[in-house]
């Protein structure tokens, strides 16, 4: 695949998902970028706003498999990752593969189930393999977890904890639709749900090659540097308890250079690191003073003062 060519396969996601979701190219947009990177994907938002739909959506429109687990509180980890069964007709264990053994994950609801079941997915994402009884098995590529969660205050959550948030790439919210948007996906559902009209428009290889393609966009040392001075920001400024670990300072520069890509550039310019450094961020920091409760438009305000007090190089890369 051609650095050219990513644009392309970008629009195509698009312009199939929003046939779906109405009047949200932003969030979708943010996803399908985290899917062009590799990463993992949290969508966190009150019931009903139409997450699980849009992750859908978003299966529909690639050529992969697709398997959705809905979480709760006794949901265990070997009915994610799999377990060897016994069989009495050969006297043998045998290994039944998990809902993770597929390309893309959706886990619904993640954060109702217990803290163990939620630590199962680590290797998964993090390693794109399963250890069980002593045996590692990799897990099929593309592998992409698409998880969602209701805000930590609704009753029956259990909070992700700092070293699983920092699995994901970023976290998103969806928001509730703009009433002209909201009369639009009415119209849209009325008779039958559009989720029923798409197909896959993106292959399974297509998808690697631009991953492969996008790692490979120059970043200019001026342009790596201003990166790293943003990243090292978060670990001095006295409003921020928790700092973002050098696994941010990678999803950083590869969710820059996936803006570049898909913003046809031949290579990274700062306006590529500003414009993905929020969303890739801000669930990695944590701020003095608040507690688990805390807003994510808090720590997104953080970083933009962060953004607008560090000296942006003139060298474009």
């Amino acid at each position: 695949m051609e650095r050219t060519e990513i644009r392309p396969l970008y629009d195509r996601l698009m312009a199939n998902m929003e046939t779906v979701i109405k009047g949200k190219s932003e969030v979708i947009g943010k996803v399908i970028l985290c899917l062009l990177c590799g990463g993992h994907i949290l969508l966190e938002d009150l019931p009903g706003t139409g997450k699980t739909t849009l992750i859908k959506a978003l299966s529909k429109s690639l050529d992969c498999r697709f398997t959705r687990v809905q979480f709760t509180p006794d949901l265990l980890p070997s009915d994610l990752t799999g377990a060897h069964v016994y069989s009495q007709k050969t006297g043998e264990f045998t290994f039944r593969p998990g809902p993770v053994f597929t390309n893309l994950l959706l886990a619904d609801e993640i954060n109702r189930a217990t803290p163990r079941t939620q630590s199962s997915l680590l290797e998964c994402m993090e390693e794109g393999q399963v250890s069980i009884d002593g045996e590692t098995m990799k897990l099929s590529q593309p592998f992409f977890v698409a998880a969602t969660q209701n805000p930590i205050e609704i009753q029956g959550t259990f909070p992700l904890p700092e070293a699983q948030l920092d699995r994901f790439f970023m976290r998103l919210s969806v928001g509730y639709p703009e009433e002209e948007q909201e009369k639009e996906m009415l119209r849209a559902f009325r008779e039958s749900s559009p989720l029923e009209q798409i197909h896959g428009v993106v292959t399974a290889d297509e998808l690697l090659q631009a991953r492969r393609c996008i790692r490979e966009i120059p970043v200019s040392d001026a342009v790596l540097t201003y990166l790293q001075h943003l990243v090292a920001a978060t670990r001095r400024d006295e409003a921020i308890r928790l700092g973002v670990s050098p696994r941010g300072s990678l999803a950083l520069l590869r969710a820059s250079q996936a803006h570049a890509a898909v913003s046809g550039r031949e290579s990274v310019w700062p306006d590529d690191v500003k414009a993905v450094f929020g969303d890739v961020l801000a669930h990695r920091i944590q701020l003095r003073g608040h507690n688990l409760n805390q807003s994510p438009q808090a720590h997104h305000e953080a970083l933009s003062q962060i953004l607008a007090l560090t000296p942006v190089p003139t060298e474009k890369g």
